[in-house]
């Protein structure tokens, strides 16, 4: 090789230094990583509890399978904004689902609401403001395209959630700022939601100060009570819904999300349209069709609903009892499939096991049990706040579903028999924690 050569290769081989300062040391997204290094383990021949990926356990109800079975040979482009009777579909559904007014053509659909929350962070120019502990990707997005983050500190004693003159003491600063308030409920990590109550205090702070709120919706049909209520009707001129498949309808893989949009910012659409049809193109045809039945009215599936409702909450009360019976401090789930347990209160026990923040709590536990849990660091909590997400998802969750039918009770006998990997894990933990 000349030295010409040599010298190319180096420079290609050289690291970080090339890429875009925001994206520069940028890690995986801990939740895919925490999947990731759980399958890896499985592979190697570790009994692993994969606790840690928030991913639906329920399959996909029939009638949707169904229709994409139907519609496998669909293979044209779609619309980059979505399939018009999806559209449609989508804006009938919220309409009578969640009291959300809105035309089609304020519906949008994209490969995932992930995309479509980073689309809106490219296109409006605002901070972004993310009351934490918070989902683990909101603030790498706004860190990737440059936006600025102004993370709100939450309280255990408050449920986790954001109080209204916590929004107000921000807002107070530059009251003419532009903002986006990212509220997500039920909540990824903690389980907890708001009520109408609460919904309506915030809203009148947001139009207050005329912040937008991406409402991220996204476990609203999985409320262990199916009593989910949206903020989108109580401020309808500046909330913005988002939601997809991924988490009610089991179809995380599918990759179908969607955004519900005031009808007066047709224009933020319009941008966000235009950016994805210079990335994305559109959302993949044979998914769309399907979605389509998904979103229409079905007893089927809103007996399905029921049932997966019905296992989550029944499961999440084994949870919670048996993590507070160890110890810990941990919030009642009243929907979608976590609880953030705080292991402050046995903080002087696992202080002489030499773990003193969240991140070691975690990787002790998995390299001692193979639970595979997620610190409450990368959910913005503090590093040394001894908190954790645990996602009870690590069960057969058609078993469960089509074992839940006819009014079985799901009481701790049900989630034993029918949800024993999970089960198994949370006990592996707590023992763990009794132990040290």
């Amino acid at each position: 090789m000349s030295e010409a050569d040599r010298g190319v290769e180096e420079l290609f081989q050289a690291p970080e230094p090339h890429l875009n300062p925001r994206v520069a040391g940028l890690q995986m997204s801990a939740t895919v990583a925490i999947n990731d290094r759980s399958n890896r383990l499985r592979r190697e021949g570790r009994e692993v509890f994969k606790l840690g990926l928030g991913q639906s356990p329920f399959p996909v109800p029939a009638p949707v399978v169904a229709a994409l079975r139907a519609n496998a040979e669909q293979k044209d482009y779609l619309p980059t904004v979505g399939l018009p009777e999806l559209r449609e579909a989508v804006a009938a559904h919220h309409q009578r689902t969640f009291g959300i007014r809105c035309r089609p053509r304020s519906v949008l659909i994209g490969p995932g609401s992930k995309e479509l929350m980073f689309l809106l962070q490219l296109v409006y120019e605002g901070d972004i403001l993310i009351p934490c502990p918070a989902w683990v990707s909101y603030s790498p997005q706004a860190r990737i395209i440059g936006r600025e983050v102004v993370a709100l500190s939450t309280r255990a004693e408050n449920s986790w959630k954001l109080m209204p003159e916590e929004l107000t003491e921000v807002c107070q600063v530059d009251p003419g700022r532009r903002r986006v308030l990212v509220l997500n409920y039920p909540s990824n990590p903690t389980g907890t939601t708001y009520s109408e109550d609460e919904l309506a205090a915030l809203a009148e702070i947001a139009r207050r100060y005329r912040v937008i709120v991406l409402s991220d919706e996204i476990y609203g049909k999985v409320h262990h009570e199916g009593r989910h209520h949206s903020i989108v009707p109580l401020y309808p001129e500046g909330s913005l819904f988002s939601g997809g498949l991924s988490k009610w309808c089991g179809a995380g893989g599918w990759r179908l999300g969607l955004f519900v949009v005031p009808d007066h910012m047709q224009w933020l659409v319009n941008a966000m349209a235009s950016v994805a049809s210079e990335t994305f193109t559109s959302t993949s045809a044979p998914i769309q069709h399907a979605a389509v039945v998904a979103f229409q009215p079905s007893q089927q599936i809103d007996d399905y609903l029921v049932r997966c409702r019905r296992v989550l909450k029944g499961l999440g009360s084994f949870v919670h009892g048996r993590l507070e019976e160890a110890g810990a401090a941990v919030v009642t789930p009243m929907g979608g499939f976590y609880v953030f347990p705080d292991f402050g209160p046995l903080s002087d026990s696992l202080n002489r096991r030499g773990i003193t923040s969240s991140q070691q709590l975690c990787e002790r536990l998995l390299e001692e049990t193979g639970v595979a849990i997620l610190p409450g660091s990368e959910f913005g909590r503090p590093p040394d706040e001894l908190t954790a997400r645990l996602a009870y998802v690590d069960f057969d969750g058609a078993d469960a579903v089509n074992a839940a039918d006819g009014g079985a009770v799901v009481d701790e006998q049900f989630v034993r028999t029918h949800c024993g990997h999970t089960v198994r894990g949370v006990e592996l933990l707590c023992d763990w924690l009794r132990n040290g």
